[in-house]
């Protein structure tokens, strides 16, 4: 109740993203030893250089990424520890999540497996190629900073589908919302975030 109100007085509007952050156990997500800060809103080392997202940060991409309209398939780029993969499988139809890290990605699938995340699938893989065989995607979410649109991703959304990814700049990093219209992409700059870095290939 507690990641509820602070979710709802950071400005997360969405009483269904809300409720899906707050009810996938994040505690299943970390470390044991982390386990006692698995609900403060922080992002938590998972090893191989990556961490688990904020919840302020997982709810903020989320909200961004299915209002307005709907969103039912969903491809994410960076599976991570699968946190932010099973509050999206709580929200949309479908679930597709690619990560590079094998040891991330085996233990991501046991830990939605567990959780019984029947709508996610998941991929060993250079995310940046995306996942063609299911596109075109509703929505594309990365939970890691690219330097520019990845280009190969961005043509895999569906008219009118939306992408939320930061994105390196200037100044630091940018949350950003791309729609696809009839004329090409729509540009919305969210929020500065703090991310690691996207990386192709596999390791």
């Amino acid at each position: 109740m507690r990641l509820a109100t602070r979710l709802a007085t950071a400005g997360i509007g969405d009483e269904r993203v809300i409720g899906a952050v707050t009810q996938v156990p994040r505690h299943l997500f970390v470390d044991e030893a982390l386990a006692t800060h698995a609900y403060d809103d922080a992002a938590l080392p998972i090893g191989h250089g990556q961490t688990i997202s904020q919840p302020y940060t997982v709810a903020r991409m989320t909200e961004a990424l299915l209002a307005p309209g709907c969103c039912s398939t969903v491809l994410e780029i960076g599976t991570g520890s699968g946190y932010q993969t099973a509050v999206l499988a709580a929200l949309v139809r479908r679930v597709y999540s690619i990560e590079r890290v094998a040891a991330l990605w085996q233990r991501a699938d046991a830990r939605l497996k567990a959780l019984r995340c029947r709508n996610v699938r998941l991929r060993y893989g250079d995310g940046s190629l995306g996942w063609r065989e299911y596109a075109p995607f509703d929505g594309i979410l990365i939970t890691a900073a690219a330097h520019g649109v990845p280009r190969q991703l961005a043509a895999q959304l569906a008219p009118g589908g939306r992408m939320v990814l930061p994105l390196n700049g200037m100044d630091g990093q940018l949350l950003v919302r791309l729609t696809r219209t009839k004329l090409g992409f729509r540009h919305e700059v969210l929020e500065p975030v703090t991310f690691v870095p996207l990386l192709g290939g596999v390791a």
